[in-house]
């Protein structure tokens, strides 16, 4: 085993993932030596995690998560906020501890060695491509069910052009997305419990499947509903852009991530009671067939709007996430070098923002939305457990919880990970290895 790989090769990386300068040795607001500016706070922070989770778990993976276990996805739900707060708590710390650009690629390199940062890193960037494309096509499902793809394309160039002109109107725009989101969200509530389809009776039975057939279907319902939950990591690739990191990110992450559960919990029961889980398994637009379902069906229109702007609000996050990890990687030669460039007028990664977005729009064109999301979540599942073994290292005043929550969110990524469909496991593992791959030519 390569030195790289060792947790005791840390010293000589404290300086690198920020071009070779303590990040706290940085202005505030901004950095003269050419960085990210920190101009977000609490509140924006908080903004564009919602805007990263609110509408990719309501309007999209309840439909996968629904077939995979039926009713039982309540309790997929619950096991996928529990391991998301595990994840959240020790992105929350490492965050806290690097401020910097990258998330789970930046802690990678800085607690477990070189190795271990790039699969995170170019584990995040492949799952959340494939999340963006996700995103594209939900937005074309709500929008225009004839014909999702032209809508999905569009989504995906107009919104990496947004990203291109800058972070702040970023926050801004996913600050509107996030509150029409709620608002269409309140009107599926009230559809579905008020539309007088609403029965207990559709969460029985309770189990699809018997024995160990059953834990294995709750199980994957977890994995697939966990790709709803991954948004908060969007807060922590933002490290380098936020005011008071320290205070900040502690705060926005658990803040941000207890509103979501509490909104999915009460959209994905409303949802089920009013058409229960097989409806919703064949649906690619659930929450609009749950809406129109009773007789509040003149909301549906309203749905499909806030579905699709929804849609469009995780794509906008998610699009800046991935080219400030795609910026950290290329700092470090792990992505070429020239994706490292900062716009000087705009300050952000803007080669790294038009390749991502051509690479949207290309898998856009040849996939669905299912596959996008089993691919997604395993990715994303190998990235938080890299992020929960980082934070199991930390000793002292830099720890901020106890181990075993590390623990329990590391074990249980893995364990997730691998209740998902075989062809998400295979192809993303393929993919890992080609990323694993063109790294050890390139830096040979």
């Amino acid at each position: 085993m390569s030195d790289d790989c060792l947790p005791g090769r840390n010293a000589d990386l404290d300086q690198r993932s920020s071009g070779d300068r303590p990040a706290s040795r940085t202005d505030p607001v901004t950095d003269p030596s050419g960085g990210l500016q920190r101009r977000i706070g609490l509140a924006d922070a908080v903004i564009l995690g919602l805007g990263s989770m609110l509408g990719a778990g309501v309007f999209a993976a309840f439909g996968p998560a629904a077939h995979a276990a039926g009713a039982g996805v309540v309790v997929g739900l619950a096991i996928a906020a529990m391991i998301a707060y595990c994840n959240a708590m020790s992105s929350a710390q490492l965050a806290a501890v690097y401020p910097e650009s990258g998330g789970t690629y930046v802690y990678g390199r800085r607690r477990l060695g070189t190795f271990w940062g790039f699969v995170a890193g170019w584990g995040f960037v492949a799952g959340k491509t494939a999340s963006c494309a996700a995103m594209s096509l939900t937005a074309g499902a709500y929008a225009w069910p004839q014909h999702p793809r032209p809508v999905a394309v569009a989504a995906a160039v107009l919104l990496t052009a947004v990203n291109y002109f800058g972070i702040s109107k970023t926050a801004r725009l996913t600050r509107i997305l996030v509150m029409l989101t709620l608002l269409a969200l309140a009107l599926v509530v009230v559809a579905c419990l008020a539309g007088g389809t609403a029965q207990v009776a559709r969460l029985s039975p309770f189990w699809s499947g018997s024995g160990l057939d059953a834990v294995h279907r709750v199980l994957q319902a977890a994995a697939l509903l966990f790709f709803a939950f991954a948004g908060y990591a969007r807060i922590a690739t933002l490290g380098e852009e936020v005011r008071d990191p320290a205070r900040t990110i502690l705060k926005a992450i658990p803040t941000a991530l207890g509103i979501v559960i509490a909104v999915y919990v009460l959209v994905g029961l409303s949802a089920l009671l009013a058409v229960g889980p097989d409806r919703l398994a064949d649906a690619v637009d659930p929450l609009a067939v749950a809406t129109g379902a009773g007789s509040l069906s003149g909301l549906t229109p309203a749905v499909r709007v806030g579905g699709a702007l929804a849609s469009l609000g995780v794509l906008l996050s998610l699009l800046a996430g991935v080219g400030r990890t795609a910026l950290a990687m290329a700092r470090e030669r792990d992505l070429p070098g020239w994706l490292a460039v900062i716009h000087p007028r705009y300050a952000v990664p803007h080669r790294a923002e038009l390749l991502l977005g051509g690479i949207v729009v290309a898998v856009v064109i040849v996939s669905d939305v299912r596959g996008a999301i089993g691919f997604s979540s395993f990715a994303i599942l190998i990235y938080y457990a890299i992020a929960n073994a980082s934070a199991f290292t930390l000793d002292g005043p830099q720890r901020r919880w106890l181990r075993p929550l590390s623990l329990l969110g590391g074990i249980g990524c893995l364990v997730l990970a691998l209740t998902l469909p075989a062809v998400s496991i295979l192809t993303c593992l393929a993919i890992l290895a080609v990323g694993i791959t063109i790294r050890t030519v390139h830096r040979s």
